[in-house]
């Protein structure tokens, strides 16, 4: 009975002699808005990670990810996000990264600009970088991961109950999601805004909003006329502006 109830306290230990100490080296840094929204996603379980298009979302999970893996402080990272339904994803050619791929790039992209290509590649060749479809996601429980979901806005009320019940014990989820790029018929039907605001009365949970642009700051006018165009009512469809929508 003794080395029964000695056994978890003694993996802990273990796991503690493994983390690596020494700073990561990325080859691009944080800025003070990342750095300090990196300290309370370290601090929390879960984290809604907000923001407009540039502000960074995905490269601060990305680099939380990478920087905990590689410290050891998790096992593996595991990628999802909505993209086609579990029927349609089995209609794809290749394996189920092939079929994954145009809706990952972004992600990747991300990981090799932060850190060595060739690494990257190999921590994913060795299931240390998992890319799980949203709709596969259900019935799993993931241990000792950090779980990426990206372009969450697009990921509906009862997906997002799903989604975040998946996290087991040791570790780490990070949201990331933007009200303004909704693709769902309509943003109500988006789970993302409903838990960021939920979070407030989570322990352990945090819902963070960056808004600084990273991109060139051409971007932060053009998403203002677009903001602008939809506070006015202005409805633009395939055909351009087609005036004010119908109330």
């Amino acid at each position: 009975m003794k080395d029964m109830a000695s056994k978890p306290h003694t993996d802990e230990v273990h796991r503690k002699q493994r983390v690596v100490k020494n700073p990561i080296k990325f080859k691009i840094s944080l800025n003070e808005e990342q750095k300090e929204a990196k300290a309370k996603i370290l601090e929390n379980t879960i984290t809604m990670l907000a923001g407009k298009a540039g502000s960074g979302k995905t490269l601060l999970a990305v680099q939380v990810a990478l920087d905990g893996l590689l410290r050891r402080h998790y096992e593996k990272i595991i990628i999802t996000r909505p993209t086609v339904s579990k029927e349609e994803i089995g209609f794809l050619p290749g394996d189920l990264r092939e079929k994954m791929d145009p809706w990952i790039q972004p992600i990747y992209q991300n990981m090799f600009v932060l850190y060595d290509k060739v690494k990257v590649e190999k921590l994913i060749e060795d299931g240390k970088i998992e890319i799980v479809p949203l709709a596969f996601m259900r019935g799993r429980t993931f241990l000792n991961s950090c779980i990426i979901v990206d372009e969450a806005q697009n990921v509906t009320h009862e997906q997002m109950e799903m989604i975040a019940t998946r996290i087991g014990l040791r570790s780490k989820m990070i949201i990331c999601g933007d009200d303004h790029q909704v693709d769902l018929r309509s943003k109500r039907e988006s789970g993302f805004r409903f838990l960021y605001k939920s979070m407030r009365s989570i322990k352990k949970g945090i819902g963070i909003t960056l808004l600084k642009n990273h991109r060139d700051p051409i971007v932060d006018d053009l998403i203002q006329i677009y903001e602008e165009a939809s506070a006015q009512g202005i409805k633009l469809g395939s055909s351009g502006t087609s005036g004010k929508a119908k109330k």
